[in-house]
C-alpha cells in the first residue's frame, strides 16, 4: 500500500463520520428545540436511517456493482449529500425536513458499503491495514463532537435556543462537498459484477441465509439482534435531548467519549475471545445497555453527572461487543456458502428491522410519557428500554448456547 492511498482511505473515512457527526449526533435537539417536533415526528426522522439500510443493498447490487466504478458512485452520493444537507439547513418543519433526510440517508447508508468495498480491493493487506485506516472514521465523529461544543459552542442551552444547531447542516453540506470531490481522486475501483445483467433481490438482502436459522443457537442469536436494537434506539434519538435538558456542559463533545471508548474495546475484543467467548461477550453487552439506561435514569448533569459520562463511555462494551462480535460470530457460523449473505442477513435484519421498530417504540414511548415533565419524563423514559435490555439479557443467557464454527449438517442438506 502507497504512502499516497493510505493518507486518501484514512481522509475519506475521517471525513465520512465528520460528515454525519456534525449534524445527527444533535438532531434530536434540533427537531424537538427548533422545529417543534412531535416525539413521533422525531422518530419517524431517525428511522429514516433504518430504511436507508434496506434500501441500500438494492442500490449498491442493482447501481454500484453492475454499472459504474465505485468511487465515482460515491463521489456523485457525497454530491448529492451536500445538496440534501442544504434543503435540511431550508426546511422550517419536521414534515419539510423528513424527505430530505430519508433520501440522505439511502445515499449515506450506500456509500458505507462502497467505502469498504474501495478499501478492501485496494489494501494489500486488507485484515492488518483495514483497522489503522478505519480509526480515522472514530478520530472524526469525535472531532466534530468536540467542534460543535468547544470550537462553535452550538450545544450550550442558550445557544439551542437561539437556533445554533440550524448551522450543523451546513457544517455537514460543506464536508459532504470536499468528501464528494476527493472520492474522484481515488483509484479506479470498475463494478465487480459488470457482464451480469440479472438481480437477485433475495441475495441483495442476505435471504440466502434464512437455511442457517435452522441452527438453533444462530436463531436465537439472529432474534437477539433485532431485539436488542430497540432498546438501542433510545439512546440514538434521545440521549442528546436528554443531556441538554439535564444541563450536563458540552454535551455533544461528552457524547463523543463514546467513540473513544469503541476504538479501545476494538482493541481488547481479540484479547478476551480467548477467556471468554462469544456468549459471555455478548451477554456482556447486551447488559452495559440495561447498565447504561439506568445510569441515564437516575443520574444528572449537576452533582450526578459522573454517572452520565459513566453511561456514555460504556459505549464500546455496548456497540462492540454486541454488534462487532455478532459480526464475528456470523462469519464463523455461516462457513464460506453462506457467509457474505449471512452478514447481509444479520445488517438488515439489525440496522434495518429492528431498529426501525425501535425508533417507533422510542417515539411512542415518549410521546405516552409527556404528562410527566422534568426528571419524572427522563426517568420513566430511560427505565423501558433498561427493562428491555433485561429482558433480553435473561432470554439470551438462558438460551443461547455456542456451537463450533461452521454450517451444521442438517443447512448442508437442505
Amino acid at each position: 500500500m502507497t504512502l499516497r492511498l493510505r493518507f486518501q482511505l484514512s481522509l475519506m473515512m475521517f471525513l465520512e463520520f465528520f460528515m454525519k457527526g456534525s449534524w445527527f449526533v444533535t438532531l434530536g435537539t434540533y427537531l424537538k428545540s427548533n422545529l417543534g417536533a412531535s416525539a413521533l415526528e422525531v422518530s419517524n426522522i431517525f428511522s429514516t436511517q433504518s430504511l436507508g439500510a434496506v434500501v441500500a443493498p438494492f442500490f449498491i447490487g442493482f447501481i454500484a456493482d453492475r454499472y459504474f466504478n465505485a468511487e465515482r458512485v460515491m463521489g456523485v452520493l457525497h454530491l448529492i449529500g451536500a445538496g440534501l444537507l442544504l434543503m435540511m439547513y431550508r426546511a422550517d418543519s419536521a414534515a419539510g425536513i423528513y424527505p430530505y433526510v430519508l433520501l440522505y440517508f439511502i445515499g449515506y447508508m450506500s456509500t458505507l458499503a462502497l467505502t469498504s468495498s474501495v478499501a478492501f480491493r485496494n489494501l494489500t493487506n486488507p485484515q492488518k491495514q483495514y483497522p489503522s485506516i478505519r480509526i480515522f472514521g472514530t478520530i472524526g465523529w469525535v472531532v466534530a463532537g468536540f467542534a460543535i461544543s468547544y470550537l462553535f459552542h452550538w450545544d450550550s442551552k442558550e445557544a439551542v435556543v437561539a437556533g445554533a444547531l440550524h448551522k450543523t447542516f451546513l457544517l455537514g453540506a460543506s464536508c459532504s462537498a470536499v468528501l464528494g470531490l476527493l472520492c474522484f481522486l481515488l483509484p479506479a475501483t470498475p463494478p465487480l459484477k459488470k457482464n451480469q445483467s440479472s438481480f437477485d433481490w433475495q441475495d441483495a438482502l442476505g435471504l440466502q441465509a434464512l437455511k442457517l436459522l435452522r441452527q438453533k443457537s444462530f436463531l436465537i442469536f439472529f432474534l437477539t439482534a433485532i431485539v436488542i436494537c430497540i432498546p438501542i434506539s433510545f439512546y440514538y434519538q434521545h440521549t442528546n435531548p436528554f443531556l441538554v435538558a439535564t444541563g450536563l456542559p458540552n454535551p455533544t463533545a461528552k457524547m463523543a467519549l463514546g467513540q473513544l471508548s469503541e476504538a479501545l474495546c476494538l482493541l481488547l475484543i481479540p484479547l478476551l475471545f480467548a477467556r471468554l467467548g462469544y456468549k459471555k461477550m455478548i451477554l456482556l453487552g447486551i447488559a452495559a445497555w440495561a447498565l447504561r439506561y439506568l445510569l441515564f435514569a437516575y443520574g444528572n448533569g449537576q452533582d450526578l453527572s459522573f454517572m452520565l459520562i459513566l453511561g456514555i463511555v460504556l459505549h464500546g462494551i455496548c456497540y462492540d461487543f454486541m454488534f462487532v462480535v455478532g459480526q464475528i460470530y456470523t462469519n464463523n457460523i455461516a462457513g464460506e456458502q453462506y457467509r457474505s449473505s449471512a452478514q447481509g442477513l444479520v445488517t438488515v435484519a439489525m440496522y434495518g428491522v429492528g431498529m426501525l421498530i425501535g425508533f417507533w417504540i422510542a417515539g411512542f414511548v415518549a410521546d405516552a410519557l409527556m404528562a410527566y415533565e422534568g426528571t419524572r419524563y427522563w426517568r420513566y423514559l430511560w427505565l423501558t428500554p433498561a427493562a428491555m435490555a433485561t429482558v433480553c439479557l435473561l432470554l439470551f443467557a438462558g438460551l443461547f448456547k455456542e456451537q463450533q464454527p461452521g454450517v451444521s449438517k442438517e443447512v448442508q442438506q437442505l
